[in-house]
């Protein structure tokens, strides 16, 4: 039997790597005559670079970039096994994960670092890109990318204003002549599954300004500055992005890379398993076992083992689900959706026990599904 493991990170605990290898060796003690493939997946959020990466065999260039306060930070983007491609993962740079509580402030944080990502790679000779757009700690329209890429964004006196989603509100006129001509040569695919507009109750403020700190009253002047920035936007390239589906993304910057980059929008599962060439394992595969750290109703919401469960689906091929945790409501749904659903957890094993020692129990409890599965089978 060939088995194809596709499951995402088990966050907090396993990477998608090291989850697909300790299912692997789940595998291979409850079936020894079994084959195994490792495509270790993600749904174009935070660890989408590393999976893509880990999956294609290619390498990672690490460099010192601006975090999201202006503070030197180290980040890395990726290449994958084509030599070709670039993974560039907007949290690297950019990202929540950079920031304590305390530190989280949309009004000034900057996806400056992201841009520098795109220009030492750009400097590399790299063309082809691929852009996860989640877990940004800014709310900047992707104002700083611009600014990295040489683009000058003025006020009313010709000065450069300064970095962050509140500095929009300044902004008087876009200067492209010093922006990067080699963005034009280059494609771009973009990984985002949020369908947000980039201003307004359904904007990118409005709804994720308040995930990174912003108040209300904040939330309303970060939605007037990129207002601002949009009507700017419009003046110069005659494109609105004001009510565009997907412009919300990462706090706008989905906005800039319709307007100013060669780019394709997918969703983030669409473009791991399309880069991963999944439908291509698919076709010699007897069975998928995929999984994540808690199935819950979002699950449904193009997270990485509802994407493999399609595709399998469609392939004809029997996928088995193992997380974590799985919670009692999303049960049934889960149940229709995949051929059987297994759980670390249990009345035997809480959720602070599975922390405490996941690889081996995500062995365990995938040794035990594939043994269950077999017995079904010859029945």
């Amino acid at each position: 039997m060939k088995i194809l493991v596709a499951p995402d990170s088990f966050k907090g605990s396993l990477s998608a790597l090291h989850a697909a290898e300790a299912m692997a060796e789940g595998i291979q003690e409850a079936d020894p005559s079994s084959t195994t493939s490792l495509l270790p997946a993600a749904d174009g959020g935070e660890g989408t670079l590393q999976s893509l990466v880990d999956a294609t065999n290619g390498k990672f260039i690490s460099l010192l970039v601006e975090g999201p306060l202006g503070h030197l930070i180290p980040a890395r983007y990726g290449v994958l096994g084509n030599c070709s491609t670039c993974v560039i993962e907007f949290a690297e740079a950019s990202g929540l994960m950079h920031l304590t509580a305390e530190e989280q402030n949309p009004l000034i944080t900057s996806s400056f670092g992201t841009g520098q990502l795109l220009v030492h790679a750009l400097n590399a000779g790299y063309r082809d890109f691929i852009i996860g757009l989640g877990g940004s700690a800014t709310n900047d329209g992707g104002a700083g990318i611009l600014q990295a890429l040489g683009m000058k964004l003025l006020d009313a006196n010709g000065d450069e204003i300064p970095r962050g989603g509140a500095a929009l509100q300044q902004l008087g006129t876009i200067d492209p002549m010093f922006f990067d001509s080699r963005i034009i040569e280059s494609t771009f695919l973009i990984a985002a599954d949020v369908t947000n507009p980039f201003i307004g109750p359904e904007g990118a403020s409005a709804v994720f300004g308040p995930q990174k700190g912003a108040s209300h009253e904040e939330v309303l002047l970060l939605d007037k500055s990129l207002a601002n920035f949009a009507d700017i936007i419009e003046r110069h390239a005659g494109i609105s992005l004001h009510h565009t589906p997907g412009a919300g993304a990462a706090g706008g910057a989905g906005g800039v890379f319709q307007v100013f980059f060669p780019s394709t929008f997918q969703s983030g599962i669409h473009v791991v398993l399309e880069t991963l060439r999944f439908d291509e394992h698919l076709a010699t595969a007897d069975l998928v076992i995929t999984g994540e750290g808690r199935s819950d109703s979002q699950t449904f919401s193009g997270k990485t083992p509802y994407g493999i469960a399609q595709a399998a689906h469609r392939a004809n091929v029997p996928t088995l689900l193992i997380s974590g945790v799985v919670t009692p409501e999303s049960r049934f749904a889960l149940d229709e959706l995949f051929t059987e659903v297994h759980a670390i957890t249990s009345e035997r094993i809480s959720i602070a026990e599975a922390m405490l020692e996941p690889y081996r129990l995500l062995k365990e409890t995938t040794k035990q599904a594939i043994l269950h599965y077999k017995n079904k089978e010859e029945c």
